[in-house]
């Protein structure tokens, strides 16, 4: 007897002791990928999203109300896709074992909250009343067929509608990795601290949310992506017949003519060689056309990176050259569509001005 209840504690210490150190496995294991999706999501995730997920460029990640509705194959599926035509572009070069780790870390942020899961199965409403509910009240902030808020994110020190901008929720990337039960949750729930309301305080039932969410759904068929530019090169070259400082002058003429403001003008190589040292042969000169700046700024402000406008004047072999980005191709590398239409107006403006100034 005495020998029976020996056995049976020491078989329950050894399954006590397996059980703690599965535990303490699964708990290491967790460490590691959260310390590995930290540095995973501040390297690719932070520059739009916040190091902390506070928001930027990108909309807010650590926001209760979002991690509460948000699954985590919604968030590993918008990292592999992105958003075509809108800023986030799709992280193609993670592995998903690399993608799994960002989530871990996400999830970290609000360890009380599990993700939810949710049916794969469609949800049956009428799609045009969904329209029309849409239209009523929908689009006032995601505007026509979901297409999104002009820019995205949260606000920096420029005016926006609202502190945080709607998502594309028409967008096809959007509709290829939210199941129909995860938007639905999000409407009738709404999302604290941003414009969305729950579907009681908009007036809808759960029948109307329904009819919305088929309608979004129905977008996915005719939403295309007109993200990608058909011009090939990134930069605009022309040959000039004049002389260095006559085609300086030429630019400064026809920018002014075309509303830009004269900035300024400097060689090449200022502030790398001595003064006397300096090339006249190799110039650079600055214009801004002030209000596209302002308009472009408040969509996406990475366009600062390529704007003002800057001409770069070289002389080689007697041939003068003048040349500058091209914005319709850059605004392609931004995914945002919001861009294209200014984009495609610089672009054809840059190429009137250096034509003008070099022919």
């Amino acid at each position: 007897m005495l020998r029976s209840v020996l056995l049976l504690l020491m078989t329950l210490l050894i399954v006590n002791h397996s059980v703690l150190a599965d535990s303490d496995n699964k708990e290491l294991t967790q460490t590691k990928m959260r310390l590995s999706g930290e540095k995973l999501f501040q390297n690719n995730c932070a520059v739009c999203h916040g190091g902390e997920g506070s928001g930027g460029v990108g909309i807010p990640l650590n926001m209760e109300d979002f991690l509460a509705t948000t699954s985590n194959q919604y968030l590993k599926n918008t990292i592999r896709r992105g958003r075509p035509g809108r800023i986030m572009p799709a992280f193609s070069h993670l592995s998903d074992a690399q993608i799994n780790e960002i989530v871990v870390y996400i999830r970290g942020w609000s360890e009380k909250i599990k993700a939810p899961q949710y049916s794969l199965e469609t949800i049956t409403g009428d799609v045009k009343k969904g329209q029309q509910i849409f239209e009523k009240i929908c689009i006032h902030c995601h505007r026509e067929k979901g297409i999104g808020a002009k820019g995205t994110g949260v606000t920096f020190s420029r005016p926006r509608d609202a502190d945080i901008l709607a998502p594309g929720i028409g967008n096809s990337a959007f509709l290829a990795s939210a199941p129909d039960h995860m938007i639905k949750q999000v409407i009738m729930t709404g999302r604290k601290k941003t414009p969305m309301l729950s579907a009681k305080l908009m007036g809808l039932s759960e029948n109307d949310v329904n009819n919305v969410v088929s309608y979004l759904r129905s977008l996915e068929k005719i939403e295309k992506d007109h993200s990608k530019s058909n011009r090939t090169s990134s930069v605009l070259v022309f040959e000039s017949s004049y002389s260095v400082q006559e085609t300086i002058k030429n630019i400064k003429q026809a920018a002014v003519g075309y509303n830009f403001r004269y900035i300024r003008e400097q060689t090449l190589d200022k502030n790398f060689v001595l003064t006397e040292q300096q090339s006249d042969d190799h110039y650079l000169i600055y214009f801004c056309n002030f209000n596209f700046l302002n308009q472009a700024l408040s969509i996406d402000p990475r366009i600062g990176m390529f704007l003002p406008f800057r001409a770069t004047i070289v002389k080689q072999n007697d041939v003068v050259k003048v040349m500058t980005v091209n914005p319709e191709y850059l605004c392609s590398l931004f995914n945002n569509n919001e861009l294209k239409q200014g984009c495609d107006f610089m672009s054809e403006q840059y190429t009137a001005i250096l034509e003008e100034s070099t022919l």
